[in-house]
């Protein structure tokens, strides 16, 4: 199975090889690992990276739509995790390189973008999909776990240590992601002036997914994720369809009424689910088994990492724009300056060919115009007959 076109064979196990044939170096191990199922003996280490773990069957007495009556499932975290993480980041290169090699090399192609464009783009589209999958499979978990009928469920009953499996795996998904785009920095070959921005928001997306995880803040932490996805997706999507059509800028117009309105929602939402909604709570001791960090110093921690982070966002958005409104000023001042210059040299210009021009008529009418005494009878000289 191969994701690239190999124009150049290359060593083994040298640099240009690994960034190379690296999907295939991983779907291999991916299919090792498979194998592992159909033997006893290995069936159990196997089922370490692909199924998560810590599963606990409880009853409930159904108190939401996504709990019925009866006994269910549910999983709450540990060690293990990391081998189930470690799977999913192979599978997500593999998805990575599927998506790069059959849509946007494609795309790529028909553009005819620059080497510096063409690395956005591809930036731009992996994310792009990434945010789309990802918003809509949190919508679904909000809606079915009865988070956006009832938004009290997000902070109720803390501390919310066991997780149904569509929830954990979603955060385990999530965390293989942005995992798997650290060695993604050195198999795309990303410039070494990129690779600061890029560390930055995985950085964050990274620290926010294992405080909400590892804190079982996971209920707002999925409406969290869901909005700034979906507010990422927009400034991807209009990023793409302007290096399809560089004259098209309304979708950049929304984003920018999104984006605001995304920070706003969300710094209102923390305040009200950790600032008054856990404060509210009866139980708020440190209690690392029963998984409840529902303390007054965790709080504040969380509401500064989480305010703090979104604070950033806008001041640097606030300041992008700043600098692209003076810019603009700028450029629209040199055009009339400009203007103001040609339009003198115009008036000046015009009127020396009107200068030279009745000179020269006037000069040649007097060459050419005959004595009275040479002018044959009955011929007529006029200037205007020249």
């Amino acid at each position: 199975m191969a994701f690239r076109r190999r124009n150049k064979s290359y060593p083994f196990f040298s640099q240009e090889f690994l960034i190379q044939n690296h999907a295939d170096i991983v779907f291999s191990l991916v299919i090792f690992i498979l194998i592992g199922l159909m033997f006893e003996a290995t069936a159990k280490t196997a089922i370490l990276f692909i199924q998560p773990q810590y599963n606990v069957s409880t009853l409930t007495p159904g108190t939401t739509p996504a709990y019925t009556h009866g006994e269910v499932t549910l999983y709450h975290y540990g060690w293990k995790d990391c081998a189930t993480v470690l799977f999913y980041l192979f599978i997500t290169i593999i998805l990575h390189a599927v998506v790069q090699e059959y849509i946007l090399d494609k795309i790529n192609r028909r553009l005819h973008l620059s080497k510096s464009k063409n690395t956005k783009f591809n930036e731009s589209g992996q994310l792009c999909v990434f945010y789309l999958v990802s918003s809509l499979w949190s919508f679904y978990i909000l809606a079915t776990e009865g988070y956006i009928l009832h938004p009290s469920n997000l902070w109720e009953n803390y501390p919310h240590s066991h997780l149904r499996f569509q929830v954990k795996f979603f955060y385990l998904t999530q965390l293989a992601y942005w995992f798997h785009a650290l060695p993604e920095l050195y198999f795309q070959k990303v410039r070494k002036e990129e690779i600061p921005r890029r560390l930055q928001y995985i950085s964050l997306y990274l620290s926010h997914i294992l405080a909400a995880y590892l804190l079982n803040l996971t209920r707002v932490g999925l409406v969290l994720l869901f909005l700034q996805y979906l507010s990422e997706m927009g400034f991807h999507l209009s990023r793409l369809i302007y290096f399809i059509d560089e004259t098209h800028h309304k979708m950049f117009e929304l984003w920018s009424v999104g984006f605001v309105l995304t920070r706003m929602v969300t710094l209102t939402l923390m305040f009200l689910a950790v600032g008054f909604g856990l404060a509210r709570s009866e139980n708020q001791t440190l209690d690392w088994e029963a998984g409840n960090f529902n303390t007054l110093s965790i709080r504040l921690l969380v509401l500064f990492l989480v305010c703090s982070t979104q604070s950033w966002l806008l001041w640097k958005f606030f300041r992008f724009q700043l600098r692209r409104t003076r810019e603009y000023r700028l450029e629209q001042a040199r055009k009339r300056a400009a203007a103001k210059q040609q339009t003198p040299r115009a008036l000046k210009r015009d009127s020396g060919t009107y200068t030279h021009t009745h000179t020269h008529t006037h000069t040649h009418t007097t060459h050419i115009t005959p004595s009275p005494r040479h002018t044959k009878k009955g011929s007529i000289v006029t200037v205007s007959s020249l």
